[in-house]
């Protein structure tokens, strides 16, 4: 076997790879971004390495990645599924493997206290691949942090390109861009659009984080991108972090942001898919107790509708908002435009596709959002 140093000729996917005593960490925001995180929330999100992944060509038939991954235990709830590693040849999902232990985060919903307990390294291992010279692809658990250790072929390995011919697609939203009730990493929405228009991927969906942090806008003007799309809606109601007077601003001030560093490139601005709990009703939203007592996980609402005239955010407040913000920019800026999240998953999708915890979506509807993304707002962007 040989062993082939990580390095950011292998990944794609993410901001920075931070060298540690126990592996490389991929972090889909860079030290100057995560320096100015004010919560364990992104501090988590962002190190989950949703759409990262090592991309090589190989004749190898096994290849061996050496990992730590980070187990999330939430006493009280459900235990949360291994993390998988999609493993793709020439674009198709040709194997998947998870590892069974590692570090274990505790994260204690009843007081907010969080441990973490070191673990071992462990190995994912694919073989069978066929003896041919050919693209592989091993995408890293989106939901699972995870530290890359070493990587072992049974053939040389050389990195592929970065200027490939795929146009390169940035896209930051919230938990459900990041890729939660997915059941694996190339079948969260972003991937699954990625795949069907030929682009490649910088997945900066952050679970219950995408709330117009400057930082993050920041992060977004600095990488080079071809495509940037930006959905914004649902962590805003849910954390019931600002109201209307806020918003606003706030959403011009991001965009101005990253108009800065990318002053041409196309930006689209995404609204929040039909969610029934914060249609019309305000946040903050809340763990269903009741769910709860049955072993589920479920969120409920719990904001008044009535303060809607005082300012507080809902989903079509937020919807309405993004359009004409959007519009009243696209007459300065031609590059700018829109998407109704309505469009990619709306009230019909809900009642047949519904979303299992009133949050985020399953997997069916995962594919289906990714594929209407694709034929919206990326079609004609591949190689």
């Amino acid at each position: 076997m040989i062993t082939t140093t990580i390095d950011d000729g292998l990944v794609r996917g993410a901001l920075e790879l931070e060298p540690t005593a126990r592996g490389l960490v991929p972090h889909r925001l860079p030290a100057a971004a995560r320096r100015r995180i004010p919560d364990g929330q992104l501090a988590m999100a962002e190190a989950q390495p949703s759409g990262v992944r090592l991309v090589l060509r190989t004749a190898a038939t096994v290849l061996e990645l050496d990992v730590v991954a980070t187990k999330r235990h939430y006493p009280g709830a459900p235990p949360r599924p291994d993390g998988v590693y999609d493993l793709l040849v020439d674009g198709e999902l040709a194997a998947q493997a998870s590892v069974d232990d590692g570090d274990v985060l505790t994260l204690d919903m009843a007081t907010g206290s969080t441990r973490l307990t070191e673990g071992p390294a462990r190995t994912v291992r694919f073989d069978g691949l066929p003896a041919r010279d050919k693209r592989v692809e091993v995408w890293l658990p989106h939901d699972e942090a995870t530290r890359l250790v070493a990587l072992r072929t049974d053939a040389p390995v050389r990195p592929v390109a970065e200027d490939d011919g795929r146009r390169v697609w940035l896209h930051h939203g919230s938990s459900i861009s990041h890729g939660s009730n997915a059941a694996h990493p190339t079948g969260t929405w972003p991937a699954v659009a990625a795949a069907r228009a030929g682009v490649e991927l910088v997945n900066l969906g952050f679970g219950g984080s995408a709330l117009l942090d400057p930082f993050v806008a920041r992060a977004i003007r600095d990488t080079p991108a071809d495509l940037i799309s930006i959905k914004l809606g649902i962590n805003l109601v849910n954390s019931d972090g600002m109201r209307l007077r806020i918003f606003t601003p706030a959403v011009h001030g991001f965009l101005d942001t990253v108009r800065d560093g990318h002053p041409t490139t196309p930006l689209v601005v995404v609204s929040a898919i039909h969610c029934a709990i914060h249609e019309a009703v305000p946040g903050p939203a809340a763990f269903d107790t009741a769910a709860l007592a049955e072993g589920r996980v479920a969120f409920t609402a719990t904001g008044d509708p009535e303060e809607v005239a005082a300012g507080k955010l809902t989903l079509a407040v937020i919807r309405a908002e993004l359009a004409r913000i959007v519009k009243e920019r696209a007459a300065d800026d031609p590059n700018l435009g829109y998407v109704d999240g309505l469009d990619l998953y709306g009230e019909a999708d809900a009642a047949e596709l519904p979303l299992p915890d009133n949050l985020h979506p399953d997997p069916a509807a995962h594919r289906r959002i990714g594929e209407r993304f694709a034929s919206l707002a990326l079609s004609g962007t591949g190689s």
